[in-house]
């Protein structure tokens, strides 16, 4: 396949209806790069969290448009997966990661995906541009 065979970026209304949708077009672009099993499956569980915040939260009450780009580099194969939404400014990863020494009950609730998601990726970026939340997921296939 070339890479104009399958797009390298999916643009559609962020709501959680279209989760599979967005797994799908990221699964198809890392099995195409020859992503390990185990790295498409970290990235499956930060893709999904990521998502479903935007959906959920990002234009709350209403609903906008989300956008996920796909980019593979050589040496070493890297990843990064790109989140980009119009809606309501907001950095995840401003917040303080939980104390997961404490119980569950003990806990504030919110929190573990974007702690989670942090701990599978090998970085997590954020930037707030031209009225645009930009979150990055990279992984290297290592």
């Amino acid at each position: 396949m070339t890479d104009k065979a399958i797009p390298q970026e999916l643009t559609l209304e962020a709501v959680k209806e279209n989760l599979s949708q967005v797994m799908d077009f990221v699964d198809v672009r890392l099995e195409e790069a020859g992503c390990p099993p185990k790295v498409q499956m970290q990235i499956d569980v930060a893709l999904e969290e990521i998502y479903i915040n935007i959906a959920n939260y990002a234009y709350n009450p209403e609903t906008g448009p989300a956008t996920v780009r796909v980019d593979v580099s050589d040496e070493p194969v890297t990843v990064t997966i790109t989140f980009v939404d119009h809606g309501i400014p907001y950095d995840p990863l401003a917040k303080e990661d939980p104390d997961v020494t404490l119980s569950a009950e003990e806990r504030s609730i919110g929190g573990l995906g974007i702690f989670m998601t942090k701990k599978l990726m090998d970085d997590v970026v954020y930037e707030y541009k031209d009225g645009s939340n930009i979150l990055r997921l990279i992984k290297k296939f290592n």
